[in-house]
């Protein structure tokens, strides 16, 4: 019995891993990504199945769930404090997934990532699994990370633009003000 149910497991995981890469296969192709960024995110997605899959299987081999349950727990902690220190990973590869389905930008885009201290404004050359990469114009490459893409707002260029908004309210020039001691005298004049 548990060798048909380990089998039914395998056909269901085989079935269920090439079901998902045609469904990304059709997705990408829809949405016109990569072959790269498509890879990435099939790997992705193919290790979430694979963990699914280990679980049930253990299940099936008569793993009590308090076992299993423990011992994922247990690996999970392992893991949790070890990427504490790099949870920017974790965000970098949820924004890609994100940016992957809900993303309005494509390579070869004209965008500007608006910020107050950089001029961070080019052509998109590629999304990958943990940031994008903008030639600017004068042909440099800013990788910026996928996360804080997300973060603030993109303008695109689209309908035969050629240039980005500038800021509504430029700032005003800085108001003269007088000293104190010119106060005082002003005051003592009247």
């Amino acid at each position: 019995m548990k060798t048909l149910s380990l089998v039914l497991c395998l056909l269901v995981y085989l079935f269920l891993a090439r079901a998902m890469a045609a469904t990304f296969k059709r997705l990408g192709a829809s949405k016109q990504v990569t072959a790269v960024r498509m890879k990435y995110l099939s790997k992705t997605a193919n290790i979430a199945l694979f963990t699914v899959f280990v679980f049930v299987i253990c299940l099936v081999l008569g793993l009590g769930y308090s076992e299993v349950s423990l011992f994922l727990s247990s690996v999970f902690a392992v893991v949790g404090v070890a990427m504490f220190a790099q949870w920017s990973i974790l965000s970098n590869i949820t924004a890609s997934m994100i940016i992957f389905f809900g993303f309005p930008y494509r390579v070869g885009d004209l965008i500007k990532v608006t910020d107050a201290d950089f001029d961070i404004s080019g052509t998109v050359e590629e999304i990958s699994l943990f940031h994008v990469l903008i030639r600017t114009e004068a042909g440099n490459i800013i990788t910026y990370p996928n996360s804080l893409i997300l973060q603030k707002p993109v303008i695109k260029l689209e309908r035969g633009n050629t240039c980005f908004p500038q800021k509504l309210f430029p700032p005003t020039a800085p108001v003269k003000r007088s000293s104190l001691r010119q106060q005082i005298q002003a005051r003592s004049q009247r």
